[in-house]
Formats: C-alpha cells, sequence, structure tokens
C-alpha cells in the first residue's frame, strides 16, 4: 500500500529532478543527425534519443554495478557513490564515441572541426570562421562541443542513477517485487530515460551542438518544466507499481 507521507513525496520530487537532469542533458550533447553523417554539421552522426538513451543506460550499467556491491550498500555515501559511478560510465561511453567520430571526420572525410555557432572556440579560443566549409552548418567536434558533451554525459548518468538508487530501494521493500528489485528499478529507469530523451528532441529539432548553442538558452526552460512534470507523473506511477496498486 502506498501511502503519501513525505518520504514518498520526496522520492517522487528525486525522480522528478533525475528525469529533469537528463532532459538538460540531452541539450549539452553535441547531436547533428543526417546532416553530422555527411560532415555538414557539428555533432555526432545521429539523434538525441540514441544519444542520450545510449550513455544514460551505460551510465546504468556502472550505477547498478556500483550499488549490487554489498559494502556501498551499507556506506552512509551509498548515493553518492552511486551517483559518481553513474556519471563515469555515461562519460567515458560518450567520450568514446565522440573520440571515433573525431577519428573518422578527420582521417575519413578530411574535414577540419569548426563551429558555425561562435566565431572562437570559448574553450581554445581558436577562430572557427576559416574553416568553415561552404554550404554546411560546421563539421566535425570542435573542443567546445567535445567538452559539452562530456558535461551533458556526466548529467545524463547522474540522472539515471539517481532513478535507479531510488527505485532499488523502494522495490526491495516491496512484498510484490522482493527480489526483482533491481531488475525493475533497471528497467523503469530505463523507460524514464527513454521518456526524458524524447521531450527535448523537439526543441532540439536536429541538431544542436552544446552550451554555446544559441538554440541552447533558448529551448532549455520550457523543455525542463515539461520533463519535470513528466518525470513526477513516472515517479507516481513507480511507486504505485511498487506498492501493488498497478
Amino acid at each position: 500500500m502506498v501511502v503519501l507521507d513525505p518520504t514518498t513525496l520526496i522520492n517522487v520530487l528525486l525522480i522528478a529532478i533525475s528525469g529533469t537532469l537528463v532532459c538538460i542533458a540531452v541539450h549539452f550533447i553535441p547531436v547533428g543527425g543526417a546532416p553530422a553523417a555527411m560532415a555538414q554539421a557539428t555533432g555526432i552522426g545521429t539523434g538525441t534519443v540514441e544519444l542520450a538513451a545510449g550513455s544514460g543506460l551505460v551510465g546504468l550499467i556502472t550505477a547498478s554495478a556500483m550499488y549490487a556491491i554489498p559494502s556501498v550498500q551499507a556506506d552512509p555515501n551509498a548515493m553518492a557513490l552511486v551517483l559518481a559511478a553513474g556519471a563515469m560510465g555515461s562519460m567515458i561511453m560518450l567520450a568514446s564515441t565522440m573520440l571515433a567520430g573525431s577519428l573518422v571526420y578527420a582521417y575519413g572525410v578530411g574535414v577540419p572541426f569548426a563551429s558555425a555557432q561562435v566565431k572562437k572556440d570559448p574553450i581554445t579560443g581558436a577562430r572557427q570562421d576559416l574553416y568553415m566549409s561552404k554550404g554546411t552548418q560546421g563539421q566535425g567536434l570542435p573542443t567546445v562541443c567535445f567538452v559539452s558533451g562530456i558535461i551533458g554525459a556526466a548529467l545524463g548518468g547522474i540522472g539515471g542513477a539517481l532513478i535507479y538508487f531510488v527505485l532499488v530501494k523502494i522495490y526491495a521493500t516491496s512484498a510484490l517485487i522482493g527480489g526483482s528489485a533491481a531488475a525493475v528499478a533497471g528497467v523503469f529507469t530505463m523507460g524514464v530515460f527513454y521518456v526524458n530523451a524524447v521531450v527535448p528532441s523537439y526543441g532540439v529539432g536536429g541538431t544542436i551542438e552544446g552550451f554555446h548553442d544559441p538554440k541552447f538558452s533558448r529551448v532549455i526552460p520550457k523543455y525542463a518544466l515539461t520533463s519535470f512534470v513528466v518525470s513526477a507523473l513516472c515517479g507516481i506511477l513507480a511507486i504505485l507499481i511498487g506498492g501493488g496498486l498497478i
């Protein structure tokens, strides 16, 4: 049975915050879509959902592996350890993806890395407009895009790890779920990830370079609020499932 006590409300709030972090993380990740696949835009040549879910799921795996250690479960800082593991796994995955993509851009396609959104790279200060290929929106993964992607991966990994941490503790005490708590929490976390990867895809509109992109500050407030509400509803549903009411 589910009781609307302060603990339950805090859990719903944590899940809502987690989902919002995933949504915000998507806007940090340099998404290039089909144009990037043809080196006509900066970023990774695939969409928001694939990148957010891919990096998030790796973070979920590392977070769950950390929480499976008995000494971690007994540690008063268990949450911090799980969140750190989730962030690290997601960061490694996305960094590897961006590195592989950069190798293809540089040595396979033979294009210089240049952003169309800024005259100088905010990280290195290097001129960008001098290397822009005609008819493109930029190409490759400039330093600022790479750094932005790492930040986004960390936020997404933390968001996914926090959802998992909250749910696995709830489900571990559930008479209905019991010993399957880790599996159910993992599957539900995956669902929340996909929901919050789809929501910002409407704002991204196909491509986004990262935190330096003008689109970043323009779309985040609206879609972050939407994600918070949607994630809160997901949190209520998750708790109802744990209480055996659905």
